[in-house]
């Protein structure tokens, strides 16, 4: 496979993709570089994931850097955007995961929860943000998590959940600021993914709880990120990509 250099919406330009060396991340990378886009890959702490997405990137004539920058404080996006530079395109595939029933969740777990899935990913599109409305050109997308697209209860991801929900917030709060300036940002909502993160019981309870009896693949979500980051026409929206499941 080589760059399809037809596509004139991401060709010659520079994406930052937080969480880009597995699962969806690394498939969002790829995809981006096959269509022509200049990678960062940030990855959080393997150097045999980010060597591996480097060298695929370079097997389809695709350019990219990358660094690992584990995030563990709201500080962190400072750091990599500082790395990353300014990054017309932002995709931010990251997000620590929690299942606790709400009496169990302590104040620490709320906090990284938080800090993680809102408060990072909120940070790092104020930093990118400028760049791209002088530019008047950028897109965004940020990742939800399964049943997030709208305020439901949940019994065992409450802090996770709330916190991703969130992020239904930011986006549309872009696309009111700033669709003028050409830029869009979105929130896709998987569902029940199979990754190398995920042990064999939690690849188990995918099989069991999604519809069909088959989990989504990080292919399956990249396909679509692209037809939404391609599309300027969307923006604001929180897109659930999850068989109707309803867990």
């Amino acid at each position: 496979m080589s760059i399809n250099k037809c596509n004139k919406v991401f060709f010659g330009k520079k994406a930052l993709v937080i969480g880009g060396t597995g699962g969806i991340g690394r498939e969002i990378s790829l995809g981006l570089a096959e269509r022509g886009a200049e990678l960062i890959i940030h990855g959080g702490s393997s150097k045999d994931r980010l060597e591996s997405i480097l060298e695929a990137v370079k097997a389809v004539g695709g350019k990219a850097q990358g660094f690992l920058y584990p995030i563990k404080e709201y500080k962190a996006a400072e750091e990599i955007f500082k790395l990353a530079g300014d990054p017309c395109i932002l995709v931010c595939a990251f997000g620590p995961f929690l299942r606790s029933s709400l009496d169990k969740t302590d104040a620490e777990s709320w906090q990284f929860m938080a800090m993680g899935n809102l408060l990072f990913p909120g940070i790092m599109v104020s930093l990118v943000l400028p760049a791209m409305i002088r530019e008047k050109w950028g897109r965004i997308l940020l990742f939800g998590g399964t049943n997030t697209d709208i305020i439901r209860g949940f019994l065992s991801t409450t802090a996770y959940s709330a916190a991703k929900t969130g992020l239904g917030v930011l986006a549309k709060s872009v696309a009111r600021s700033y669709s003028g300036y050409n830029i869009s940002c979105n929130v896709i909502c998987p569902g029940l993914t199979d990754t190398e993160y995920l042990g064999e019981q939690e690849l188990q309870y995918n099989v069991e709880k999604s519809p069909l009896g088959k989990a989504l693949g990080p292919k399956d979500i990249a396909d679509i990120s692209f037809d939404i980051l391609e599309n300027s026409n969307i923006n604001g929206a929180i897109i659930a990509v999850d068989k109707g499941i309803y867990i």
